[in-house]
């Protein structure tokens, strides 16, 4: 069972270590030409830009040729996990048959990190105590998970689990809002602009003041939160593309995660949580 001295340990383990992953997320995932990618791929079929060693050919200019979203997207670890765990470092190309488990395997695998993520933050939140109890026996059971074989991997329920987890991850976040409205002395009332699903799409939220709103969801695609007050806000699944967070606070925000800043605009003065850093594209918009 994880303790708390643990969370940080954890936290180590869900960010993406290229280097032991067999290029999963370069071959496992589809995507479409598009503002994000410059090319369409199916789903298993190895990204014309993937090196025989499982390195990027155009890593140090993805943006530059045109995949974006390969600067955006995080596995949580996944990719390693799969590597290096599941199929025991034996890559698709060394063992060609195990090429459909493991581009199967993989994007669960995903999920499930993501949910550790989330059940790891959950648990370092004290306000959240009432309910740690739960939270570890969740916790667990996703971790335990993680080590499926290939074949019971692939045929997981994997949306079962996600509902299963996500009364947890909302009483946690009710815990944590009304603690910290206590803090600021900010009555529910006062809330704006607020509620799972918001559509905020290019909204003009310059300065606004957003603690501890309920953002779950939110889309939040292309809106100017320059120097808004986000704190304790709860991000799970909020869409971020193009939003510009220069100077925006979002320390102590619920449920944050790398991708979703990845996929943001930002600048020094960005106030993020202890566990998310500055993408290093930020600094190349500022300079251009």
């Amino acid at each position: 069972m994880f303790e708390n001295r643990n969370v940080q340990e954890l936290f180590s383990t869900l960010k993406s270590d290229c280097e032991r992953c067999f290029g999963l997320c370069c071959v496992a995932l589809p995507f479409a030409a598009s503002a994000d990618f410059a090319i369409n791929k199916e789903a298993g079929r190895p990204c014309e830009n993937l090196q025989p060693d499982f390195r990027c050919g155009v890593h140090n200019s993805l943006r530059q040729c045109g995949f974006r979203g390969c600067t955006v997207f995080d596995c949580f670890g996944a990719g390693q996990k799969v590597s290096q765990v599941t199929f025991s470092g034996s890559d698709w190309r060394q063992v060609p048959e195990s090429a459909k488990l493991m581009f199967e395997a993989f994007p669960i695998m995903r999920q499930l990190h993501e949910l550790l993520w989330y059940l790891n933050e959950a648990l370092s939140l004290q306000p959240a105590h009432p309910i740690h109890d739960d939270i570890r026996l969740s916790l667990d059971e996703t971790n335990r998970l993680t080590y499926l074989s290939p074949d019971n991997l692939s045929d997981l329920d994997i949306a079962a689990h996600r509902a299963a987890i996500n009364p947890l991850l909302l009483r946690t976040s009710e815990l944590v809002r009304d603690e910290a409205r206590q803090q600021y002395k900010w009555p529910l009332g006062q809330q704006k602009k607020q509620g799972r699903g918001v559509d905020l799409i290019g909204a003009k939220l310059r300065g606004a003041d957003l603690k501890c709103a309920n953002l779950r969801g939110a889309y939040l695609i292309a809106a100017d939160l320059r120097d808004a007050d986000l704190r304790a806000a709860d991000f799970i699944g909020a869409d971020f593309r193009d939003a510009d967070l220069s100077g925006a606070d979002l320390r102590g925000s619920i449920f944050l995660t790398q991708a979703q800043i990845n996929s943001a605009k930002g600048d020094v003065n960005t106030k993020l949580p202890p566990s998310i850093i500055h993408p290093p594209h930020w600094k190349k918009l500022n300079d251009s």
